[in-house]
């Protein structure tokens, strides 16, 4: 697996026409959200159980900033079914505080609740990160037509 900073990675998945997918990981759940065909919306996919021997398992799922991510980044990395595979970080701070807020209303089971914020933890980490390059995109665009002013008699 190769790391790529935030702005780098994501050109690159455009060329290839590729999707992103989002991880919340935690200690015994990894919420998954995955990005829509245009990298624009953030979409919930799933939560894994998190165990030493379903590691493989989830390499398989994959394939098709916080210490537990990079513990996760090497597990993964050593099953081998990732070479190639690029990833970034972003930051997820307050991403489950705030989902835990948008649940408490609705008053669901615990073990419901548990599922739910795992998985919509993922989707706006991953929506924050879609949100940030496709606005880094806009103002690159936005900057360039400023600086090339073409006059009507040809030149610049």
């Amino acid at each position: 697996m190769n790391y790529n900073k935030p702005l780098k990675l994501f050109p690159e998945v455009m060329k290839s026409r590729g999707r992103l997918l989002g991880l919340d990981v935690g200690y015994k759940y990894v919420g998954l959200a995955v990005s829509d065909f245009e990298n624009k919306i953030a979409l919930p996919l799933s939560v894994l159980v998190r165990k030493k021997s379903n590691i493989d398992l989830m390499a398989t799922d994959f394939q098709s900033l916080a210490v537990q991510v990079k513990l996760l980044i090497d597990d993964l990395s050593q099953t081998g079914k990732l070479d190639g595979v690029k990833y970034t970080f972003w930051d997820e701070s307050f991403t489950s505080k705030s989902v835990e807020m948008l649940l408490k209303p609705l008053n669901l089971h615990p073990v419901q609740s548990k599922t739910i914020l795992d998985k919509f933890a993922a989707v706006e980490i991953l929506q924050g990160y879609l949100d940030f390059v496709n606005r880094s995109d806009r103002l690159k665009l936005q900057s360039g037509n400023a600086n090339s002013s073409i006059r009507s008699d040809g030149g610049e």
